[in-house]
């Protein structure tokens, strides 16, 4: 294989295998090159990855050595991002009776949700993640994007047992904005005892939910390495439960008569 085809070979399997451990005479073996081959070709690899703002190789030396792709998004693209987000949802030919916010196009556009995955991803790449957790809502599109960068399962918490899952555990919570007794459940199966999490959701009001999925975490011993949304309403910040989180945009003012709605960037960039 000559040496642009294997650049190209390499660069597709660590952006298709993201923060997975290989080892150089794995790819010695899959190319049928030198380990020194190998390794000129990962620095050319690194240098463009780090170039774009993508991410970078981290190399492992030793007996058990190897490297692997730690996905990563340049301040700059995500700054930009944001902003472009901000405008998008300030169009109000998105509000809806009540004051809420049609976004269930962005939810839906693989390449937006793939973006918003890198970006929230960036954040907990230095963390050691076990499983990406979510509620049974329109935030799955958006756990699975993160979950996919950084290589691990999706978790999702149900309002009501199934049977096809098995035994579950599930708790009583206050929701944040209704004030209303819920229930929500996980599987026993569904994660270890002691595993690292993350929480992803699309919108946050008072964060009932978000400290519901917290209080069933805390069941399985799981530890919360953070907590990020797409969106955070503005005007239920003083009575807000969930204080340690990341946001890619806050909705500050929605006036109905006028049809106006004012939209910031959240907190990620300040994080």
């Amino acid at each position: 294989m000559r040496r642009s085809d294997r650049l190209v070979a390499l660069t597709n399997y660590f952006l298709e295998n993201p923060r997975e451990h290989i080892s150089l005479p794995h790819f010695s073996k899959l190319y049928n090159a030198a380990k020194s081959s190998i390794s000129e070709d990962l620095d050319i690899i690194d240098r463009v990855f780090l170039g774009e703002g993508i991410g970078r190789l981290e190399t492992i030396a030793g007996a058990a050595g190897g490297v692997k792709y730690i996905p990563d998004y340049a301040a700059n693209k995500s700054n930009q991002f944001i902003d472009d987000l901000c405008e998008t949802l300030e169009d109000p030919e998105r509000l809806l009776p009540g004051g809420y916010l049609y976004m269930s196009d962005l939810l839906g556009n693989p390449a937006l949700v793939k973006q918003i995955g890198r970006i929230f991803a960036s954040k907990f790449t230095e963390s050691t993640i076990d499983a990406v957790v979510t509620v049974a809502t329109k935030g799955i599109p958006l756990a699975y994007a993160v979950a996919s960068f950084l290589n691990v399962p999706v978790i999702i918490v149900r309002r009501d047992p199934m049977v096809t899952e098995g035994s579950s555990v599930s708790i009583n919570y206050v929701s944040g904005s209704s004030r209303k007794i819920q229930t929500m459940v996980l599987p026993k199966r569904s994660l270890k005892e002691g595993a690292n999490v993350c929480i992803i959701d699309d919108f946050m009001k008072a964060g009932g939910t978000i400290n519901g999925m917290v209080s069933l975490l805390a069941e399985f011993n799981a530890n919360v390495k953070g907590i990020a949304v797409l969106a955070e309403a503005d005007d239920e910040e003083d009575e807000r439960v969930v204080e340690d989180y990341l946001s890619l945009v806050k909705i500050t003012h929605v006036d109905l008569k006028q049809k106006q709605i004012d939209v910031r960037p959240g907190n990620f960039q300040a994080k």
